[in-house]
C-alpha cells in the first residue's frame, strides 16, 4: 500500500513530503499556482531569449545539452536538500527554459508555428486531466495508481536505455519516424498526461495538511510532469510533420 501511495513524477514521493520540519503555514493550491506561473514565465522568456538568439545566427547546439544536464542536477541536489526548494525550484525553471529553448528553437526553424502548436495542446490537455480528475470521471485508484506508476517508469528506462546506446553510435527505434516510434510516442505521451491524475491527487491529499515551503516541492513535480508532456507532444507533432 505504501508502493500506491507514491505518483510516477518522484517530486511527489512519500520522502518529499515527509514532515521533517513543521511550520504553521501550509501548503496551499493558491500557493503552488503561483509559483507554477512563475516559474513558467521564466521559462518563456528564456526561450524567447533563445529563439532570438538563433534567429540572429548564434550557436545554441549546447544550450539543450546544458539545460537537461544542469536540470538533471538540480533535480538530485533537491532530492535531498528540499529546503532549498525555493531557490532551487527558480534554477530548474531556467534550466528547462534553456533546453526547452534548444529544442523548440530547431523545431521552429523547420517546422514554423509548430511549438506554439504543441504547447497550445498541452494546455488543453492539462485542463482536460484536471476536468476528469476534479469531477471525478476519472477515479484515481490504487490499481490505477499502480499501473500509471509501471508504466511510466518502463517509459523511462527505455529513455535512458536508448541514450546510453546513442554513445554507442546505436540509434534506437523511438528516434525515427516510423509507425513503431510514432506508436511509442503516443503511448508515452498519454501516460504523461496520465500521471497529472496523480500530481492532482497528491496535492489535494496534501493542501492544508505540508508545510508552506513544500509549495516549491508541488511546483517542481508540476513542471517535470508538464515538461515531460509538452516534449512528447512536440517530438510527436514533428514526427508527423516529417512523414506527412
Amino acid at each position: 500500500m505504501r508502493y500506491l501511495n507514491k505518483t510516477s513524477n518522484p517530486a511527489f514521493s512519500n520522502y518529499f513530503w515527509s514532515n521533517r520540519k513543521t511550520s504553521s503555514k501550509k501548503m496551499s493550491v493558491a500557493g503552488i499556482l503561483t509559483k507554477t506561473l512563475f516559474c513558467m514565465l521564466v521559462i518563456t522568456s528564456i526561450v524567447v531569449a533563445i529563439w532570438k538568439l538563433h534567429a540572429n545566427g548564434t550557436s545554441i547546439k549546447w544550450f539543450s545539452t546544458g539545460g537537461m544536464l544542469a536540470a538533471i542536477v538540480i533535480s538530485i541536489v533537491l532530492s535531498v536538500r528540499q529546503h532549498w526548494a525555493h531557490i532551487l525550484v527558480p534554477l530548474y525553471a531556467v534550466a528547462k527554459g534553456f533546453f526547452l529553448g534548444g529544442i523548440t528553437a530547431y523545431a521552429q526553424a523547420r517546422f514554423p508555428e509548430l511549438p506554439y502548436q504543441a504547447v497550445g495542446v498541452t494546455i488543453v490537455t492539462f485542463f482536460v486531466v484536471l476536468f476528469l480528475y476534479q469531477t471525478r470521471l476519472i477515479v484515481v485508484t490504487n490499481k490505477l495508481k499502480s499501473v500509471i506508476i509501471t508504466v511510466c517508469t518502463t517509459i523511462f528506462v527505455v529513455y535512458i536505455i536508448s541514450w546510453i546506446l546513442s554513445f554507442f553510435g546505436i540509434k534506437s527505434f523511438i528516434w525515427g519516424t516510423s509507425w513503431l516510434a510514432i506508436g511509442f510516442n503516443i503511448f508515452a505521451a498519454i501516460f504523461a498526461a496520465l500521471s497529472l491524475l496523480l500530481d492532482f491527487d497528491y496535492i489535494e491529499r496534501q493542501k492544508n495538511k505540508a508545510s508552506k515551503y513544500k509549495e516549491w516541492m508541488a511546483t517542481w513535480g508540476l513542471l517535470v510532469t508538464l515538461i515531460w508532456l509538452y516534449v512528447e507532444i512536440l517530438r510527436l507533432m514533428k514526427k508527423f510533420a516529417i512523414r506527412f
